[in-house]
């Protein structure tokens, strides 16, 4: 059993068999706060090539104050379809009725994305099953792609979910992140290539999960997989936040203000880079606990205060309520050191503060997930990581709001002065 602890480094969860043998892929966690569990799923693969998964893997860990119990990894063969693999789970919890919905998409046998791109034939399916006990089993598997897509698909040469977290928001609304490949003009009834470019939208549902809907592609910017949050602020709606892989050398970020159905404005954000070709990033929002954090609200006088050695514009403690946490690649050229990002305030542009390094050397796809419901605040992290290659393993890190903040960066890159409000 593996034990995680807050403050004392990463554990490992899934490991790699051998350069080139069993691998364990895309990660994606889930806290479950009726029960204190953290649900961890990743792809099981043969080698770590895409075409080369088979089924997803899980484990279930028990928090106990600042430390996490892990089960040992099974598998999920509830979400397996005859002749496809299983890949990109995305799970969200539905707080009502205490159910997990763990979405994926089910890919035929042997057919890569570059082929469904070429050929402009998909060959996904959108696919769910359901636990109401914690992951503890699992539902037979619902297959919604002719149900929620129909023939929107003749458009899409592939599609696919997350990977990573979805969302609840405020008002109930279930929100799985996706993209597509749309295919924008055809030539004697065949798709072009070049014509057929990455979109990211999401799926939701506003009856606790049992018919699913979606939403708007987001076409003006190439986009692929993603992850939403929501942003609330003082005496404004809520806003759905959407952080965006991208090939274009920066992170996407865009903004909905009728949660999710359509993100109206969108960027490319310079303070988050992305490696050659951009790589997969999780982002969570969360209400501060100011005063557990270390700050003093009645403290604060003129245009910064000091927090645990962070300086924070004013604006931002008192304008914006919820702060985003993201995780990412730090690196240019390649997926390497593995970045936690703060901004405490969302709404306005430029506010990433430089990020917190937690895992050096080679790294990659990674989901967080933060327990607020108690103190000290926390958030988990899964994330691929490895000394030569970054698919040896997959790994859970523990820490602390207040150690997040010890060690993101002294200056805040934005101050009331200079941050630019979004038109929203």
């Amino acid at each position: 059993m593996a034990e995680a602890q807050a403050g004392s480094g990463k554990v490992t969860l899934f490991r790699q068999e051998g350069p080139g043998g069993l691998t364990y892929r895309i990660p994606a966690l889930l806290y479950l706060p009726r029960e204190s569990v953290f649900l961890a799923f990743a792809e099981k693969r043969s080698s770590f090539k895409d075409e080369d998964a088979e089924f997803l893997v899980m484990r279930r860990g028990r928090k106990e104050g600042t430390t996490v119990q892990w089960d040992p990894p099974e598998a999920l063969t509830a979400a397996i379809l005859s002749g496809h693999r299983t890949m990109n789970p995305c799970p969200v919890y539905e707080k009502k009725s205490g159910t997990v919905f763990l979405f994926f998409i089910c890919v035929r046998t042997h057919v890569t994305e570059w082929q469904q791109i070429k050929s402009g034939r998909n060959a996904a399916r959108l696919s769910y099953v359901s636990s109401q006990d914690g992951g503890r089993t699992w539902s037979q598997l619902t297959d919604l792609t002719d149900q929620v897509i129909g023939e929107d698909l003749k458009n899409w040469a592939t599609f696919a979910v997350g990977p990573g977290h979805g969302l609840q928001t405020s008002g109930g609304r279930l929100v799985i992140p996706a993209y597509t490949y749309y295919i924008h003009k055809r030539c004697f009834g065949h798709s072009l290539r070049c014509w057929t470019k990455p979109h990211c939208f999401i799926f939701y549902s506003d009856d606790l999960g049992q018919t699913w809907v979606q939403g708007q592609l987001l076409k003006n910017l190439r986009t692929t997989e993603c992850q939403v949050a929501e942003v609330s602020s003082q005496g404004r709606p809520q806003v759905l936040y959407c952080s965006a892989r991208s090939p274009d050398k920066n992170r996407a970020e865009a903004f909905s203000v009728d949660h999710g159905d359509r993100f109206e404005e969108y960027f490319l954000c310079k303070e988050l880079c992305e490696p050659p070709h951009g790589c997969q990033g999780s982002v969570v929002s969360f209400i501060p606990p100011l005063q557990s954090l270390g700050l003093d609200q009645t403290k604060h006088t003129g245009e910064s205060t000091h927090l645990l050695g962070l300086r924070f514009a004013s604006a931002s403690v008192e304008n914006s309520t919820s702060w985003l946490v993201f995780s990412h690649p730090t690196n240019r050229c390649k997926r390497k050191n593995l970045g936690i990002y703060l901004n405490t305030s969302p709404l306005d542009k430029g506010c990433w503060k430089s990020p917190w390094t937690l895992y050096e050397g080679p790294c990659g796809y990674s989901d967080l997930a933060v327990c607020d419901e108690g103190r000290p605040l926390l958030f988990g992290c899964l994330f691929e990581c490895g000394v030569s290659r970054e698919c040896e393993e997959i790994a859970f890190q523990l820490f602390t709001g207040a150690e997040l903040l010890r060690n993101v960066a002294e200056e805040c890159p934005c101050a009331p002065s200079s941050s630019e409000e979004r038109p929203l």
